[in-house]
């Protein structure tokens, strides 16, 4: 076994020895020409992570919460109406901190493990009123995808801005945010961007930067605040020294290093690479018996698995696992949370990294009463 156990939870992931690098050079002062293109170059860079050319990025110290909350902040006041597609426990987050912000709140629902369909979305947002949807693209409680180009065409037909939580989607599954119409969409440094944690990231389209120029009142939080955060970014884009809170000098170096990694791979390759890992890891957890919590695959992330602990094993099964070299998480959903566990297979992941978490599943469920035949699991990752 190595120093370390692989950890497989669904963020913080595993990443590049290049990223890590960047992350242990010596600070360098946020006005050093150096971390200014740098910084702009990371900028730019999402622009082609996101599909969104025009969009304005923002990167701010903080987690995929933060980021959560800036675009809530920026784009609600008082008594507007909000409508959540909520598919688990992230919806939920959403919709408490709409209603924080004074927004009269809505939500769509499913059963838990499945998504509310385009079409009762389009009820929903009939009956008129609304000025925004927020879709939680992949909610990382339950491992369900959300039809996300779907629901926001039909958004759009209602003159609804559309907000995408991306965090635990943005780099492992399809998003084309200009051609989708989405206002804001966002995410974390941790997750399938292969960076440590620490970065809030939102992109916002001009009719969202619009919506938040217009407000009657100033956002309340400074910190928070578009119109503070842009004229900051602008002059990083353009590699000119500008100050409004010191930015977090390693972490963005690390970002720009890890964006790179995204672009030099491409998005179309780099979507369909983390579709054909998730195909052959869903074939392992059906030969070890193990049931998936989405409903069905089309509901199914390519970026983390959540499922049942098979009968007669529980918790003590994240445990099991850890001992054997591997660490994956348990549940997180307040229905369900003793019922399931989760396993991340996003960002820099690859095939042996699935063969070394498989393996080390089926000793753990040995372990723990479950008879599953050894090297079944792995044989079926293909």
């Amino acid at each position: 076994m190595s120093e370390r156990n692989l950890l497989m939870i669904p963020g913080p992931i595993e990443f590049e020895p290049s990223v890590l690098r960047a992350l242990g050079e010596k600070t360098r002062s946020h006005l050093d020409p150096v971390f200014m293109k740098a910084y702009g170059r990371a900028i730019k860079r999402l622009r082609e992570v996101f599909l969104a050319p025009t969009a304005q990025p923002f990167v701010v110290a903080g987690s995929g919460t933060l980021a959560m909350e800036m675009a809530v902040a920026n784009l609600v006041q008082p008594g507007d109406k909000a409508l959540v597609v909520n598919s688990g426990y992230f919806s939920d987050r959403i919709g408490t901190m709409l209603e924080r912000h004074g927004a009269a709140v809505t939500h769509a629902r499913a059963d838990v493990g499945s998504v509310p369909s385009a079409a009762e979305v389009d009820t929903v947002l009939a009956t008129g009123g609304f000025k925004l949807m927020t879709i939680t693209h992949v909610d990382t409680s339950t491992a369900v995808l959300a039809p996300v180009k779907e629901l926001a065409a039909v958004a759009k037909k209602h003159g609804v801005l559309v907000v995408v939580d991306g965090v635990c989607s943005v780099g492992g599954e399809a998003l084309e945010m200009d051609a989708w119409g989405i206002d804001v969409a966002f995410t974390a440094s941790q997750k399938a961007l292969g960076c440590p944690p620490g970065l809030a990231i939102l992109l916002a389209s001009p009719k969202a930067l619009a919506t938040s120029k217009a407000r009657t009142r100033p956002v309340a939080a400074m910190y928070l605040d578009f119109a503070e955060w842009l004229p900051i970014h602008e002059a990083y884009e353009a590699e000119r020294p500008s100050y409004f809170a010191t930015p977090p000098v390693n972490l963005i170096m690390a970002l720009d290093v890890s964006l790179g990694h995204l672009v030099d791979e491409g998005m179309g390759a780099r979507i369909e690479r983390h579709a054909k890992l998730a195909n052959s890891v869903r074939a392992a957890w059906q030969a070890l018996g193990l049931r998936p919590l989405p409903m069905d695959t089309a509901v199914s992330a390519n970026t983390l698995s959540a499922l049942y602990y098979p009968p007669g094993v529980d918790a003590a099964l994240v445990k099991a696992v850890a001992a054997e070299g591997v660490v994956i998480a348990g549940g997180l959903h307040p229905a369900l949370k003793p019922k399931y566990f989760r396993v991340g297979h996003m960002g820099a992941v690859s095939r042996a990294d699935l063969v070394t978490t498989v393996s080390a599943i089926e000793r753990a469920l040995r372990a723990c009463g479950h008879p599953v035949e050894a090297g079944r699991g792995v044989a079926a990752l293909g």
